[in-house]
């Protein structure tokens, strides 16, 4: 009896450690133009040549490359490793730059639309300008996206990762649409390990 008794307690920790591995397995990675988010960098790099993208250079974990997405011709597109480990875990995308708030703004809302249709109601959305007087012409919207007084940001929460859409500037001269995609099971490794580390 005591045999049968062990022998079946036995079974019923190899099916839930069978059923807890297989849970894990069900999450994929995020993907960028079909392309799972993950591998080391020159892995990825050669990925993305291979679907029409330039690369541009590669320095410090991280690459940038050129070409078109969304339909949007002269994208630049950051490939970013996790921090002490070659495993790629983020791909930044930079829309062309624009010059007025108009064609800026068209640019995000004509994105956060597709996001929207494929991946389905944003998690949170902050679309707001942060200035004492409300911004009432082009001119002035572009003035606070360049000081850092635009906030309007989009974030898709999903079961592999996530993706937020923003209104960006690099100092007061270049203006565009940043659009990122994390993934999740790679960023988990990073927090794993800090916590091992602990």
């Amino acid at each position: 009896m005591k045999a049968v008794l062990t022998s079946l307690f036995c079974f019923a920790l190899t099916m839930i450690s069978f059923a807890q591995n297989n849970n894990t397995d069900t999450i994929q990675h995020m993907t960028f133009k079909g392309v799972p988010i993950d591998g080391t960098l020159n892995e990825y790099v050669s990925k993305m040549k291979q679907s029409g993208f330039t690369l541009i250079r590669t320095e410090d974990g991280a690459a940038v490359l050129k070409g078109e997405f969304a339909a949007y011709k002269g994208c630049i597109i950051g490939v970013s490793t996790l921090k002490g480990k070659d495993l790629v875990s983020k791909i930044t995308v930079l829309f062309p730059e624009r010059e007025t708030w108009s064609s800026l703004s068209s640019n995000y809302f004509n994105l956060k639309e597709l996001l929207t249709e494929k991946y389905g109601k944003p998690t949170k959305v902050v679309e707001k300008f942060d200035t004492s007087l409300k911004p009432d012409d082009d001119g002035d919207r572009m003035y606070a996206v360049k000081r850092d007084n635009c906030k309007y940001d989009t974030t898709y929460e999903l079961e592999n990762g996530s993706i937020q859409i923003s209104i960006d500037h690099h100092s007061v001269s270049r203006c565009f649409v940043k659009l990122t995609y994390i993934d999740k099971i790679n960023s988990e490794k990073v927090r794993q390990k800090a916590i091992d580390d602990l």
